[in-house]
């Protein structure tokens, strides 16, 4: 065992440091699947009566029932998570927390993301118009294992609150986080039929996404299972949307002018934090030539000295497994692969004993010598691996970072607190990065008030923001003819 099991009418989820099976979900019937979707068709239609602050307000209800329920014994969330998809137990709460900021800052624009736009400026005498932003009806979101709970709030209660219903489909992986999910916003006062959750085999997820009654579909997972969206929305009947947030390969630059000590404790946090299993994890590093020996020294260093990898339950361990053997597998191929073309390993494997073949363990590993001719520098990694590159200026770093089919984040480190020229410097690089979001001096981070956004084979639409609410609506405009004498 290595991933969920899977027959023609089940899926089991299966534990990565221990691979004992931990839940499992039935599958509906292709008519059971079509009959929900019904209901959920139904349901909106009275949910989009519901006035929008009424809505709002169930949204906060939802907020104080999650924190109660995170807050409980039984289930224990976070425990329950750990079990499911492998991260250290100590690190799960930081995932609720962001969780509960996400949902609040949503329901603190809505009204104003989801008003009327008068053009009472322009209009002539006897006409009044204005645009509104109507619910799509009901939207499939297909939610991934790694951060089941941060990904499936981005779309899920922006969608609700919109007045759209919502079946909420997690991966197999994570399947209890998206009852926990339903069952607080339910008890805050969302109908049952407006929110749904559907655990579907890859034939019925294609059904659900093709059904002409689904209107909007939200994925976030791979590249290879957002083109079989893509295929199977455009194959549908009728026209339907659909938003990709797929992988990455995100990219640091470090200038010469950089806070090192900050820099190298930041960028090795961003790469292995939940085991480097975040779409927007650091995955390959660019320093500048003169202070690139010293950055990779100290760099080597903290992972050596700074992480223990074992079992995710216990609250002394902050490096776990990743999600399955099948993975495991892949990145120590990956990492072997850079290492056959000239690669330097700078982490010596002994020091992580639980790290054995067969296992899903996988020790931390920093890379030198690499380039772009090897995958682990060009294609998502998903694991506690980083390479280091060396760069002579601003402009090959930009070349390097753009040398990539992704483009989710990107992310300068240099001393603009005390230089103006330095942050000058990072907003022209900044403009001419490929990607969905640059950071300066952080990584790894999603701040709910800017649209979260990948270029490239990291996919396309928005979440979070005040665009986040206009992905999930439709404009209908309304041109009035008051005085018709």
């Amino acid at each position: 065992m290595s991933q969920p099991t899977f027959s023609s009418t089940s899926q089991t989820t299966i534990t990565p440091h221990n691979q004992q099976p931990f839940v499992t979900r039935n599958y509906p019937t292709e008519y059971e699947l079509d009959a929900t979707i019904v209901r959920a068709v139904e349901a909106q239609k009275a949910w989009a009566k519901v006035p929008l602050e009424e809505r709002i307000e169930i949204g906060r209800k939802f907020i104080d029932e999650f924190k109660s329920l995170a807050q409980s014994s039984e289930p224990n969330l976070s425990l329950e998570l750990t079990l499911q998809m492998g991260r250290p137990i100590s690190q799960i709460q930081a995932e609720i927390n962001g969780f509960l900021d996400r949902a609040g800052y949503m329901l603190s624009i809505a009204s104003e993301a989801l008003a009327d736009v008068p053009l009472t400026d322009t209009d002539k005498p006897g006409f009044r118009r204005f645009i509104k932003r109507t619910p799509l009806g009901v939207i499939l979101v297909i939610a991934p294992w790694n951060y089941p709970y941060l990904t499936s709030i981005n779309s899920v209660l922006p969608a609700l609150i919109s007045g759209n219903a919502v079946l909420l489909k997690p991966s197999p992986q994570t399947p209890l986080t998206a009852e926990r999910f339903a069952s607080a916003l339910v008890s805050a006062g969302v109908p049952p039929d407006v929110i749904q959750v559907v655990h579907l085999s890859p034939e019925l997820t294609r059904h659900a996404v093709e059904n002409k009654n689904v209107q909007f579909v939200s994925f976030t997972g791979s590249v290879g299972g957002g083109k079989k969206v893509e295929e199977a929305a455009v194959n549908a009947k009728g026209f339907k949307g659909v938003a990709l947030e797929l992988g990455g390969k995100d990219p640091a630059y470090v200038r010469a002018d950089a806070d090192l000590d900050y820099t190298v404790a930041e960028l090795v946090d961003g790469a292995m934090y939940n085991s480097g299993q975040s779409c927007c994890a650091i995955e390959r590093i660019y320093v500048h030539e003169s202070i690139y020996d010293p950055f990779v020294e100290k760099y080597a260093n903290i992972v050596k000295q700074n992480y223990k990898l074992e079992d995710p339950t216990l609250p002394t361990t902050n490096l776990g497994p990743v999600v399955s053997l099948a993975s495991a597998e892949r990145i120590r191929k990956q990492v072997d692969d850079a290492v056959k073309a000239g690669a330097k390993k700078l982490i010596p494997e002994e020091l992580f004993p639980e790290a054995k073949i067969g296992t899903t363990y996988v020790a931390p590993q920093v890379l030198v010598n690499v380039d772009h001719s090897m995958e682990v520098m060009m294609e998502e990694t998903f694991g506690p691996v980083v390479g280091i590159q060396k760069v002579s200026s601003d402009e090959e770093a930009i070349k390097v970072m753009n040398d990539s089919p992704y483009g989710l984040t990107a992310s300068v480190w240099t001393s603009a607190s005390t230089s103006e020229s330095s942050e000058e410097a990072f907003l022209k690089i900044a403009d001419q990065i490929e990607t969905g979001t640059v950071f300066l001096n952080r990584c790894d981070y999603l701040d709910p008030a800017l649209a979260w956004t990948g270029v490239k084979d990291s996919g396309r639409g928005i979440s979070l923001s005040r665009f986040g609410y206009d992905q999930l609506t439709r404009a209908k405009s309304v041109h009035m003819k008051i005085k018709t004498s």
